[in-house]
């Protein structure tokens, strides 16, 4: 079996160094060569992002170094923004791209993807002595949530009459008010949720229930079926005993959801 031919190089920063090399795609070449080469988000925690001793840190990066020690190989970590994402899969700049990426049927057209790996959601959060599981418990309550959003529609469309909803301007506006006591629910994202619960624990922030999920998955090049067979068994093996409701619980501050399969 001829191996394919890869040509392009990746550039990567590994400790303030530049590192050059092409991607190995195919899980038998990854082996043969003993590095992994995977992109993770530049700049967007809590999946990840620049950590304060010059280090690369987040959920994505943890899962990425899960996978190169499950392979028994080093681990090349490529920052990457969104729009480079699936350009330097396609292009063998990477052989993984694990970066919150959600599946969809146009960006299937180019590469595949795993089982999800990661929850990433719009929800209702609250303190956890709030008596909340559903929309309906909204009833009564003072909703505070950024108008114009996803999160504004959905809710608007499901709650209850009596539920007041305040909107504000942008999500900074919306959190000051969470902060302050102006609202007793606040209506955002998963990740917007995790960092106010980390910069302020004794407001006891708790999810109380999701409005809309897209979860993430990882990306794998087309025709890297070996890599994407191992790929769904390490999803599904760190999903059985614990590791990723671990990193859930560390990054996202709750445990992890039901998650798809593909």
């Amino acid at each position: 079996m001829f191996k394919r031919m890869k040509v392009l190089v990746a550039a990567v920063v590994t400790g303030g160094l530049l590192v050059a090399g092409p991607a190995q795609a195919d899980l038998s070449e990854i082996l043969e060569a003993g590095t992994v080469k995977v992109a993770i988000p530049e700049n967007f925690p809590p999946f990840g992002s620049l950590g304060a001793e010059g280090e690369y840190v987040g959920y994505d990066v943890d899962v990425a170094k899960l996978i190169a020690k499950d392979l028994g190989v080093k681990i090349e970590l490529v920052p990457v923004t969104s729009k480079q994402r699936i350009p330097f899969l396609e292009t063998g700049k990477v052989d993984l791209v694990i970066s919150s990426m959600g599946a969809n049927p146009g960006r299937a057209k180019s590469i595949w993807f795993s089982s999800a790996y990661a929850p990433f959601f719009s929800g209702a959060f609250a303190k956890d002595s709030m008596a909340i599981s559903s929309v309906k418990d909204l009833a009564g309550k003072k909703v505070g949530l950024t108008g114009g959003t996803l999160e504004d529609l959905e809710v608007t469309k499901m709650a209850p009459k009596s539920a007041e909803i305040i909107r504000f301007g942008d999500n900074a506006a919306t959190l000051a008010a969470y902060v302050s006591g102006q609202v007793d629910v606040l209506v955002t994202g998963n990740t917007v949720a995790a960092k106010l619960s980390k910069d302020n624990p004794d407001l006891k922030i708790e999810t109380k229930f999701i409005i809309k999920e897209s979860p993430a998955f990882i990306g794998i090049k087309k025709g890297d079926f070996d890599l994407l067979q191992w790929v769904n068994v390490f999803i599904l093996h760190k999903t059985l005993g614990g590791n990723l409701d671990a990193l859930s619980r560390k990054w996202l501050g709750q445990k992890l959801p039901p998650l798809p399969t593909l």
